[in-house]
């Protein structure tokens, strides 16, 4: 298994963070480098003391592809290095998810994000950033908006509008159930915004939610028991 390949320390002040995510913003590939997807990944990050945010845990959920049945989990902890700060999320999340790749026996070949991708005030979201410093193509699919205009697309699933930002597409709405709110999908590295959509739309059964994200979720909160594979 390789390991993540860090550009930058994790101890950094806010501005300093910034200027991190400007320099390597510039290095993302925003094009379909997949090869096979067999085993794609769920990543998000909680906190498993309730009302402590000094501690996070970290999941991620493998999946097979295309039957989604879990394969393995990875689960870690470590302190927060650095503070909330809204669109510097990876410098909070991103030290702790490192650790719980370096606990998987094989790599995904696809990683979603609870968070954004290229959808981002300075192009690096969360899924931007872990997808860059690993080198696994990375999809942000996240609640809720953080940066760009869009209409509301039809209520039908599938439906979607696009994202923009200076004229510039970055990334989609999309209905991922009819008559449920969209989530909010961009690419993240080494993956292009139709195979982004096409990818969480194929991850989605009956729930809003891709079922990357829904494990991830139950386990990174401690709901559910860590698998070997």
């Amino acid at each position: 298994m390789s390991k993540a390949v860090l550009r930058h320390s994790w101890e950094v002040s806010p501005a300093e963070a910034a200027e991190i995510q400007n320099r390597l913003a510039r290095e993302l590939v925003i094009e379909n480098q997949l090869g096979p997807v067999g085993r794609i990944a769920g990543v998000d990050v909680g906190f498993p003391k309730a009302g402590d945010e000094r501690v996070a845990q970290a999941a991620i959920a493998v999946l097979d592809f295309p039957s989604l049945d879990l394969l393995e989990t990875a689960v870690a902890q470590k302190p927060i290095p650095f503070p909330y700060v809204p669109g510097l999320l990876t410098f909070r999340e991103g030290p702790v998810i490192c650790a719980a790749m370096e606990k998987l026996s094989r790599m995904p070949d696809l990683l979603i994000f609870d968070g954004q991708g290229i959808a981002h005030p300075r192009r690096l979201g969360i899924a931007a950033h872990m997808g860059l410093i690993t080198d696994i193509p990375a999809i942000g699919c996240a609640k809720s908006r953080l940066w760009g205009r869009y209409r509301e697309p039809e209520a039908e699933k599938g439906s979607r509008s696009p994202m923009i930002h200076n004229g510039e597409t970055i990334g989609a709405a999309l209905r991922t159930r009819t008559g449920v709110k969209p989530v909010f999908v961009s690419p993240g590295h080494r993956v292009d915004l139709e195979t982004s959509v096409r990818y969480v739309m194929a991850c989605c059964t009956k729930y809003r939610l891709p079922e990357t994200t829904r494990w991830a979720d139950r386990i990174a909160g401690g709901k559910l028991p860590q698998t070997t594979p």
